[in-house]
């Protein structure tokens, strides 16, 4: 079992990667993807809250040592983050190899994949991952450059979601996205423009995959014009446009009503 005591912040920063907040921590520690060496919680008291007392079992359960941190310092290690009193220091993100989900499509006739075309902001990222894990997507696809990529402050956002999605990085997403309709699969692109279809009369049934595109610039020449089809979110109030996880999350439960899935 861990012992509980208090630890420099220089010390624990040395290596790996913090993840943050009560749910993250939780489902990085129930989907055993990465390892966790640590966990900074609160000190134990009678009567806690049910997450951390769970937490702090199941960190002892598994070895993992279990420290106390003044919340000044806390508050440095997770930069400015919501960390709620907790963190845990693992490996890297788990990516998996493009390989991988490309396998996968190629046996699942169904197959659903979303294709990240260079986010920057990662609390979009993570809401994403959590709405892809939530409609039972095979996979994500992301750019290894000028990208966000799956950090901790996306992990926050996800509230845990990325523990479990299939993330792999690529170096060309218009290559993978090549690869992907090789196999069957069609694009659709989260964009607007004349050739734009109401998000609503796309088929998606089959292997779909679906391209959301950069806040603001949204989806890169060449990934568009790689893309089948076209899809417009209707804007009939006085917002023009909504953030891509939302967007991205409305048209995959579109996704999930068209293949009558509950």
């Amino acid at each position: 079992m861990g012992n509980e005591h208090k630890k420099g912040p220089r010390e624990l920063c040395s290596g790996g990667e913090w993840i943050y907040g009560r749910q993250p921590v939780i489902e990085a520690l129930q989907a055993q993807r990465r390892k966790i060496s640590e966990v900074i919680l609160p000190p134990a008291e009678k009567g806690e809250a049910e997450e951390i007392s769970w937490i702090r079992t199941t960190a002892h359960q598994n070895r993992i040592i279990v420290r106390t941190m003044d919340r000044k310092k806390l508050d440095g290690l997770t930069r400015g983050g919501h960390h709620q009193g907790v963190a845990a220091k693992t490996g890297g993100y788990p990516y998996v190899d493009f390989e991988d989900i490309l396998a996968e499509v190629r046996e699942d006739e169904n197959a659903f994949v979303i294709v990240l075309d260079h986010l920057e902001d990662p609390q979009n990222v993570g809401s994403i991952l959590r709405s892809a894990c939530a409609a039972g997507a095979t996979g994500v696809i992301v750019p290894a450059d000028r990208s966000v990529g799956v950090t901790p402050a996306a992990v926050r956002a996800s509230a845990g979601g990325s523990e479990y999605i299939k993330v792999a990085r690529v170096v060309n997403i218009v290559r993978a996205m090549k690869q992907l309709q090789e196999e069957g699969m069609w694009f659709t692109g989260l964009d607007w423009g004349k050739d734009a279809k109401n998000y609503t009369q796309i088929d998606y049934k089959g292997r779909t995959g679906l391209v959301v595109g950069a806040e603001g610039s949204g989806i890169s020449r060449l990934a568009r014009e790689t893309c089948d089809f076209i899809a417009v979110l209707p804007m009939i109030g006085e917002i023009e446009s909504l953030n891509a996880g939302v967007a991205a999350a409305i048209c995959m439960y579109e996704v999930l009503r068209q293949r009558k899935i509950s």
